[in-house]
C-alpha cells in the first residue's frame, strides 16, 4: 500500500516537471525585444513535398540582437523558406540575399511590450491550472487508496506532500513569468 502512495506522489511530481517543461517551452515563442532562433519555432518549410521544421532545413543564427540569418542546407530551398517565414505571420519580413535569408527583429513597442506581457501571463496561469490538475488527480488518488486499506494518516501524509509539491511548482512558475516579464518590458 505504501509503495503505490509513493507511485502516486511520483506521478505527481512527474505530471507537475511536464508542466512546467511545457510553459518554458511556450514562453520560448513569446517575443522578448531581442533577435532569437526560437522565434522561427513552428515554423514548417515544404522541403522535398513534405512540411518540415524550419531547424531541420536551415542553420539559424543570431549575429547581433536585432537580426536572424537562416542559412539553407540546400541553397535551392530558399524561396520555400522564405515563403513559409511570410506564411507564418509572425510580422517579419525576410531578406533573401541569395545564399541566406537575412530577418530584421523590429523593436517593441510599449504597447507590444504589455501584450505581450499579457500573452505571457496567460501561459503561466494555464500551467498553474495543469499544476493544480495534477493535484487534483493526486488527491482522489489518495482519497482512492484510503478507501483501499491505506491508513487514513498516511493519506492525510499524502495529501500533503502533494499540497508542497503543488506550491513548490506554482512558485516555479510565478518565477518563470517574472523572468519573462522582466526580459519583455526590459528595452
Amino acid at each position: 500500500m505504501e509503495d503505490e502512495a509513493i507511485f502516486c506522489l511520483e506521478e505527481v511530481k512527474e505530471n507537475m516537471q511536464d508542466a512546467i517543461k511545457h510553459l518554458e517551452k511556450e514562453l520560448l515563442k513569446v517575443r522578448a525585444g531581442k533577435a532569437n532562433p526560437s522565434m522561427l519555432a513552428g515554423v514548417r518549410v515544404e522541403y522535398y513535398g513534405a512540411l518540415t521544421p524550419i531547424e531541420q532545413t536551415s542553420n539559424i543564427n543570431t549575429p547581433d540582437a536585432r537580426q536572424i540569418v537562416i542559412q539553407p542546407f540546400d541553397r535551392s530551398t530558399i524561396h520555400e523558406i522564405e515563403k513559409a517565414i511570410l506564411n507564418a505571420n509572425l510580422g517579419f519580413n525576410p531578406q533573401n540575399e541569395g545564399d541566406i535569408i537575412r530577418i530584421n527583429v523590429p523593436p517593441l513597442t510599449e504597447e507590444r511590450r504589455l501584450d505581450l506581457v499579457k500573452k505571457a501571463k496567460v501561459i503561466a496561469e494555464d500551467t498553474k491550472i495543469g499544476v493544480r490538475n495534477a493535484r487534483r488527480q493526486g488527491n482522489d488518488e489518495a482519497k482512492k487508496l484510503e478507501k483501499d486499506g491505506l491508513p487514513e494518516d498516511e493519506a492525510k501524509r499524502l495529501m500533503d506532500e502533494i499540497q508542497k509539491l503543488t506550491d513548490k511548482y506554482s512558485e516555479i512558475v510565478d518565477k518563470l513569468f517574472e523572468d519573462k516579464e522582466k526580459d519583455i518590458l526590459t528595452v
